[in-house]
């Protein structure tokens, strides 16, 4: 940070007194930068393949959708400035004048439909294809101008629309914009050193006014609490879920800095790969999610940051229904279960066992969140205690993400956050063959609910689809969510002007200051 420590220190030896508190050092800094503590490094920065927080954060700096998702995740104008719906299965979006890249080519139509033509070919391997598998055709009508057609009906197009356009002419020359991305949003890369930052300044041709800070550093501090001591050195300006609950409740009560504390839209959840014999039985998956003690985990490891879920249906959804639990827990019942299930200790070894074969479970999450750890050690705990025999495999994100991404888990504590609609947690997931279906759950109740919750723009219909689906969800246990996650966001108060987004987007940005 821009410190003036000796200056302040030669303002009182001339006898001057400073009234109220000193500014912070942000607001005296000499230069106009912004730096912001990130968890992990972007995989990528081409917004048709991006994977992770970081990557969604900067490329919706660097980019701009056809619309955007403001802070109470409606659509708002982006490149499209209006569109319309004349019939349920045809969109038409009209764009603005005037828009350029980065390299200062225009933003046509084409550059649209070249974006959701190519995410949506098998060819690329984009993670978000499965979002965009509805649209049939994407058209350039004219220049400024987009037709999409749908093979049905889909209701949440627009949550998905501000997926970052890209520059047709750039990719199709051979430019590698996952490394030297080229938008037309309100920042462009000036340089990303991997495993340590990535540095982004003002686009002066932005189309809505260039941004009044000047320049936005993303910094790597993996271990949350290490992020958190960074702000308060003041090495860095703003930092974000995720957190470490110690470090939230000491800095709410710090009043050099301003927060946002509110609901997010993400979950944590256990994932159970159901393809693996010891977790392809829903009696074993329901008896080992009863001896989850959503309390313990939730109140005391995560300190009430986070609210205890009952289903996949984030409370904060018009869906929601608080009748329809998950197991909870009850570990009398859940050796019961297991029982009924066939799994007895036959040897008196303490380890249950079936036809020879022992009851085990390897459990995972990543190295760079203590409080993940801490909660798969607990779980470990009391797994071993109540006769299955649970190994950890813990490891940092990029291993751990590339390893459940193919299948290779038994039982993994990870989060979904950007849950803008019920759909982006339960298509992709539950449905037979899903993008993200990484544990090979199949039930063909749930698969046609979810192409219905699709398919209908109908609210009631979606609410009662989804509700249906959460209650199999609940009962067959391919995820046990733990809790919905807070979302917390820590700054500099010099910053004026920035509204926090539950997803933790940063796009406010390009309308603050520093003051």
């Amino acid at each position: 940070m821009f410190k003036t420590l000796g200056v302040l220190a030669g303002v009182a030896v001339l006898g001057f007194t400073l009234a109220g508190p000193a500014p912070s050092a942000l607001a005296q800094g000499s230069e106009n930068v912004v730096r912001i503590g990130t968890d992990v490094d972007a995989g990528t920065l081409d917004p048709r393949i991006m994977r992770d927080t970081t990557a969604y954060r900067a490329i919706n700096l660097i980019y701009d959708g056809l619309v955007q998702l403001d802070e109470n995740l409606q659509p708002v104008p982006g490149l499209a400035v209006s569109w319309e719906n004349p019939d349920p299965k045809t969109w038409i979006f009209h764009l603005r004048e005037g828009v350029k890249f980065h390299d200062g080519t225009p933003v046509t139509a084409e550059d649209v439909k070249f974006t959701l033509d190519t995410i949506r070919d098998p060819a690329l391997k984009a993670r978000f294809r499965s979002l965009y598998a509805p649209i049939d055709t994407v058209e350039a009508v004219d220049k400024l101008t987009v037709k999409i057609s749908l093979k049905e009906p889909y209701a949440p197009l627009l949550s998905y629309l501000d997926l970052g356009i890209v520059p047709k002419h750039a990719v199709e020359a051979g430019v590698d914009i996952s490394n030297k991305p080229i938008g037309s949003g309100p920042y462009r890369l000036v340089k990303w050193d991997k495993g340590s930052k990535i540095v982004l300044e003002a686009n002066p041709d932005f189309w809505d006014g260039e941004p009044t800070i000047k320049n936005i550093e993303l910094v790597l501090v993996a271990d949350n609490t290490a992020r958190a001591q960074a702000l308060e050195a003041g090495d860095l300006d703003m930092i974000q879920s995720p957190l470490s609950p110690q470090d939230i409740k000491r800095l709410q009560g710090n009043d050099k800095f301003a927060n946002s504390i509110q609901s997010g839209i993400a979950i944590t959840y256990l994932n159970f790969n159901t393809a693996r014999p010891n977790l392809s039985d829903p009696k074993v998956r329901k008896a080992l999610a009863m001896l989850i003690d959503q309390d313990t985990i939730v109140d005391q490891i995560f300190e009430g940051t986070d609210q205890k879920a009952t289903s996949i249906l984030l409370s904060s959804w018009a869906a929601y229904d608080p009748n329809i639990r998950q197991p909870t827990y009850d570990a009398a019942g859940a050796k019961a279960l297991l029982a009924e299930a066939g799994w007895t200790d036959s040897n008196g070894d303490g380890i249950l066992d079936k036809d020879g074969r022992k009851l085990t479970v390897e459990l995972g999450t990543h190295s760079e969140d203590p409080n993940r750890i801490q909660t798969v050690e607990y779980i470990q705990n009391i797994f071993n205690q109540n006769g299955i025999e649970t190994k950890l495999r813990i490891s940092d994100w990029p291993s751990f993400s590339a390893r459940f991404q193919e299948g290779d888990y038994e039982l993994i504590l990870v989060g979904w956050t950007q849950l803008v609609d019920p759909d982006r947690v339960t298509f992709g997931q539950f449905r037979t063959g899903g993008s993200f279906n990484w544990g090979g759950y199949s039930n063909e109740k749930v698969d046609a609910l979810l192409d219905e919750g699709r398919s209908s723009s109908d609210p009631a219909v979606r609410n009662r689809v989804y509700r249906a689906a959460a209650t199999i969800i609940s009962e067959e246990v391919p995820y046990y969510i733990i809790s919905y996650q807070g979302y917390q966001v820590f700054y500099d108060p010099a910053i004026e002007g920035y509204i926090a987004n539950p997803r933790g987007m940063l796009r406010s940005l390009k309308n603050a200051s520093i003051n």
